[in-house]
Parts: structure tokens; sequence; C-alpha cells
């Protein structure tokens, strides 16, 4: 107990030292959010200035020394390391591991406090105006990071804050169902599963985040973190005005800013379509590399939520000097297979003369359903590529060759047809280390000195039939177990 009590100290010191500033750093911005929840008989009283809130909170925490001893157990048993024996002490062996992690502690201890003023700020029957200010100031001291548990922590107040609830409360609302004692099998009891938006809890949301776009780069990218998840709640889309803040983002003047908001471009299209094009098109008009490549990325997600929009994407991209952005965006041309098979069959003939070799190594991806749907190659694209010297692309193509044969002789033939004005030695070596009379047989007939071979039989596959024959008679096995003292 003596150890824990000297890491209580410490700790404790050191948080109090850790609130103070947080509760300076966010106090910056003022006036603060008036409270969701309150008591109509004591209506909220704003605080008169920063000072007034550091000193409720370093109160708040030397008074409400249970408060922390909980916490402080909590964290320390999130973040030591992996005891063999669990009946161990922690703060006893790993006391000086521990010491030498107090930021770690006070930031985990920090969120801990917060949730639980938030909870007390956001409780229907007894809200704490006071908690209220607490927590609304800690969250945005606290969110400093884009990584972290500013990033999920953080999230998640600000999403209880929203919606003007209590942290955890909203979440897991499953429905009765026989299992529990309270089921009703005649009750038509209506429920909803939505989130709803509150008003002034929206206000407040609005105001923190606000305050981290107005901020330094690394609160901005933590900004983006809050919108992609938020996303997830369509509801709050418009009350939080989540569109808006990722097409100001957009046009941002850090590259790691803007390239995180290509992240949100998926889900911000199926909640809404307008601000996601809007946003996309800013994105595109973007020259830094870090964004380009993000966009070239997400170029399938695109394809599928705005089908034919996404085409002129797809063709700056494919006229891009990177070779990531070139190499991701070569990778989506089977995507226009789905929107038009002849605009999807002349974009593969028009990338075979593509100056970047990677672009051309691409397509060799797409050509077995182009020859399912085109098995003539009226393009030529076969050949083209073929004469393209490319070590990569021939063994991709002598693949595709080899399994053709296999599976459909008739077209193998057409496409040998077309390719014998070029050097194919290449091809019939690996076809003689595999069957070495049919590679030759093929080579006689393109001498025109044999019939075309046929296309070889599917193997067959024996299916056992395990109930005739194969199982002992239930007699027999009956017996055996007796015999071996099983049936005793």
């Amino acid at each position: 107990m003596k150890s824990k009590r000297r890491v209580s100290e410490k700790v404790l010191e050191a948080l109090a030292e850790r609130l103070a500033l947080t509760l300076e750093t966010g106090s910056e911005s003022w006036p603060l959010p008036y409270p969701p929840q309150s008591d109509p008989d004591f209506p909220p009283v704003h605080p008169k200035d920063k000072q007034q809130v550091i000193d409720l909170g370093i109160g708040l925490l030397q008074a409400d020394k249970g408060m922390f001893d909980r916490h402080l157990s909590i964290v320390v048993d999130m973040i030591v390391p992996h005891r063999m024996n669990l009946s161990d002490d922690p703060f006893e062996i790993h006391e000086r591991w521990l010491l030498k992690r107090l930021d770690v502690l006070t930031e985990r201890l920090l969120f801990a406090i917060a949730t639980e003023w938030l909870a007390q700020a956001l409780d229907r029957s007894n809200p704490s105006p006071d908690r209220w200010w607490l927590s609304v100031v800690m969250v945005n001291g606290l969110c400093g990071a884009s990584h972290g548990q500013p990033v999920h922590q953080g999230y998640h107040l600000v999403e209880s804050i929203a919606l003007a609830e209590r942290p955890g409360t909203w979440h897991t609302q499953p429905d009765v169902s026989n299992a529990n004692m309270d089921w009703n099998p005649h009750g038509m009891v209506p429920r909803t599963t939505s989130v709803v938006a509150h008003e002034a809890g929206a206000e407040a949301a609005v105001w923190l985040m606000t305050q981290l776009e107005n901020s330094g780069e690394e609160r901005r990218k933590l900004l983006i973190e809050w919108c992609r998840l938020l996303l997830e709640r369509k509801e709050l889309i418009v009350p939080l005005g989540i569109s808006q803040i990722l097409i100001r983002r957009a046009s941002d003047s850090s590259q790691e800013v803007s390239s995180r908001v290509v992240v949100c471009l998926a889900k911000l299209i199926e909640g809404d379509k307008d601000s996601g094009l809007e946003c996309i098109r800013i994105l595109n008009s973007r020259e830094d590399l870090l964004t380009r490549r993000a966009m070239a990325d997400v170029l399938t997600r695109l394809f599928r939520r705005i089908t034919t929009d996404a085409i002129p994407l797809l063709n700056s991209m494919l006229e891009d000097e990177d070779e990531s952005v070139l190499a991701a965006a070569s990778a989506t041309i089977g995507d226009l297979r789905f929107l038009d098979k002849e605009m999807w069959a002349d974009k593969i003939r028009e990338l075979c003369d593509h100056k970047s070799q990677t672009v051309r190594r691409n397509i060799v991806y797409t050509i077995r359903d182009y020859l399912e749907e085109y098995s003539d190659d009226k393009r030529q694209i076969i050949p083209k590529l073929w004469g393209d010297g490319d070590e990569t692309v021939i063994t991709r193509l002598r693949e595709l060759l080899m399994r053709m044969d296999e599976v459909d002789a008739d077209r193998f033939a057409r496409t040998i047809r077309s390719l014998e004005h070029l050097n194919i030695d290449g091809l019939w070596a690996p076809m003689k280390i595999r069957n070495q009379e049919r590679a030759e047989q093929w080579q006689l007939w393109l001498e025109g000195k044999a019939e075309q071979p046929e296309t070889p039989p599917a193997p067959e596959i024996h299916i056992s039939n395990m109930t005739e024959g194969e199982l002992p008679e239930l007699s027999d096995a009956l017996d055996t177990l007796d015999d071996m003292g099983f049936l005793d």
C-alpha cells in the first residue's frame, strides 16, 4: 500500500498541474456554450472569467478524492504490461514504470474525469451546470492531437454533447426479446432506433468543432477525424454542419488536412451527395502530391457511388506525372466495365500506348474480363500488349494464355493466330514443361501440319458415397466398442 500511496500522491500532483493547464488552454475561447440540460428552478450562471473555471476544477478534484482513486485504479489496470500473476499489486510491481509515464496517466485520467463530469452535467434528473462548464473546457483543452485519446474518446464526448445524452447511455438499447424477464409477447411498443440531435447540444458541439477548425494544423486534422466518425451518424450531418466543414477543409492550406478529407468522401456522398461532389471538385483541383495520391486510392469507392461522375477523375489521374497516382488509377480501369463496356474496352486499347510502364502492366489484370466480353479481340489488344516487349506484361499474358488453352481451345486458337506475326517463342517453353506433346501439336497446327487441339476434358471429381459400403455396420461398430470397454 505504501507504493500505491506514493504513486497516488505524485500522480495527483501532476494531474492537478495538467488540469490547470488544460482548463486555461480550453477556456481561451470565451464565452462558453450554455448547457443543453438545466434545472428550470436553478438556471445556469455563466462563469465570470477563466480563473473561476480553473479554481472550480482544481477544487472539485481535491474535494473528490474517491473519484480520483477510482479512476486511477482503472487506468493503471488498463495501461500496465501483462502480468503473469494477476494477484500481484500493479502499483507495487510497476511503480517505477508508472512514474516514468505520468503524461500517459494524467491524460487518460483527465479524459476519464471529463467523461464523468459530462455525464453528471447531462443527467436529466439532476443536471450540474458547473460540471458542464468544466467538461466543455476540458474537452477543448485536451483535444490537441490527431491521434490517440483525442480521436476516439474526444469524438465520443462530442457526440454525447450533440445528443445531450450522458456518455454511453444511448449507444446500446437492445430490443426486448423472450430471453428477457420483461418481455411481453403481446406488447406493441414503437421504438426509435435512430439518434436525434439536441438543438442546444448541437450548438455546443459546433462551438467545440469551430475551436478546432480555427486552430493549428494538428487540431484541424483531429477535426477531420471527428467528421469521419460522425458521418456514420447521418442524423448529425446537417445539425453539426459536417458537409460545410469538409468543403472548407478540402481547400485547406495543409495537404495533411486535405488528404484526410479524401477519406471522408465515400460516407459524405452517401449522406450528402451534392456536398460530396463539391468536395471532389475542390480536391481534384489541388496540385499537392499527398492529396492526389489519396484521391487515386479512393477512386474505386467513388466509382461505386458517383458512377459516371468519376470518369473525369480517372482521365485526369491517368495524365498525372506521379507513378503512384498512375498505378492506383490504372488499377481502377475495370470499374468502367460496369458503366459502359464499349468505353471500357476502348480505354484499355488507348492505355496500351500509355507512356507509363506501370499503367501498361496494370491493364493486363482486366484482360481476362475483356476476353470474356470480346473473345474475337477486334481491337487487337493482346497483340499490342505482347508487342510491347515488357517482360512483366508478357509474363502475365503468358499465364493468361496458358490458362486459356486449358479451358477454351478455340479462343486460344484465335488469340494465337493474332500473335503469329510476333515472336512467341517465350510462350512455348513453359507450355512444353506442362505438356510437351500438346505444345508441339499447337506449333504444328500453326504451321498447317496438324489438326487444332481440342479443349482438354475437365478432370473428374470423385465423391465417395460414404453411406454405401464404406461405413461399418452399426452392430459391428457397437461390438467393437463393447470389446474395448467403452460401453460398460
